[in-house]
């Protein structure tokens, strides 16, 4: 498992910094971070009952709380605070993020949402 090295919330830019063990690094946005949480409330009890993340152009980040060894919990300031971000999640947001982005955004964009600027 590929532990982070660094994890800041950087308010000016609403965007999280990761810095991983083997040198990975990436700015996630906290917008990217709210629609991709692993809780329930977003990616439902199983497959296909996701549930599409609209409106969070403008989440913030009250606080990151660290779990155990092996994850944090994101307090946005929309009140969702529920689904524990893995380190090897936030690896594979970080590494996936392009993707991900591009395929929510037509997510998006197909059911007649128009994202508002942040």
């Amino acid at each position: 498992m590929i532990k982070p090295t660094e994890i800041r919330y950087i308010r000016k830019t609403n965007t999280v910094s990761l810095t991983f063990e083997d040198g990975l690094s990436a700015n996630l946005t906290t917008e990217y971070l709210r629609c991709f949480s692993p809780s329930a409330e977003v990616k439902g009890h199983g497959p296909g009952q996701e549930k599409l993340q609209k409106g969070k152009e403008n989440v913030g980040l009250d606080k990151i709380e660290p779990v155990g060894n092996y994850a944090v919990k994101l307090i946005f300031d929309d009140g969702h605070n529920t689904g524990l971000y893995s380190w090897e999640y936030l690896y594979e947001l970080c590494k996936n993020y392009q993707q991900n982005w591009h395929n929510y955004l037509e997510r998006l964009a197909q059911d007649g949402y128009i994202r508002k600027k942040p």
